[in-house]
């Protein structure tokens, strides 16, 4: 609890009971983003937690650290699905990294936790994240990332997030 209450996340939790039902948007991208994805990255996870939705990424670096850096920022919660075994593998904005020893495999849990995907940047791990959501049914948003059929594209960090959240009903 030392953790939560020093980083004020215990009250916020307190306080919404309901965060069950709180919307729950992964953000996916390169692990060597450009500066420019960098940025809408570190905006799209400000914005979400801004709009009261809770992070959920790979938790480690690139577009992952810098959505987690912008949620975190903003108070929001992030929440990190690790492919390895340590849980302290975690970027320094995760509030609760799930370590799964599953390797690239984790990526299939990434967006089957969440309601909607925002793509940024990204190679083919991206590209299998993509993939993973559509099977699933996920709305993914794509912002400077692949170009492909079931992808919707945005052009602005604030696009993105409205698009994710437009429709949800949490």
């Amino acid at each position: 609890m030392l953790f939560l209450e020093q980083n004020g996340l215990e009250e916020k939790i307190l306080e919404n009971k309901d965060i069950r039902k709180k919307p729950r948007i992964a953000v996916i991208g390169g692990n060597r983003p450009d500066e420019n994805s960098r940025r809408a990255a570190y905006k799209v996870g400000q914005l979400l937690a801004e709009k009261g939705a809770i992070l959920i990424c790979g938790g480690l670096g690139g577009v992952m650290e810098e959505a987690a850096r912008g949620a975190y920022e903003a108070g929001g919660l992030t929440i990190g699905l690790l492919p390895g075994n340590v849980p302290a593998e975690a970027n320094p904005y995760i509030h609760l990294a799930i370590a799964t020893g599953i390797g690239f495999n984790r990526n299939s849990m990434v967006v089957l936790n969440a309601d909607a995907v925002i793509a940024i940047n990204g190679e083919y791990g991206t590209l299998s994240e993509i993939a993973f959501a559509r099977i699933f049914g996920k709305k993914v948003i794509g912002l400077k990332t692949w170009e492909i059929k079931g992808v919707i594209p945005a052009w602005t960090p604030e696009e993105a997030v409205e698009l994710a959240i437009s429709d949800l009903k949490k």
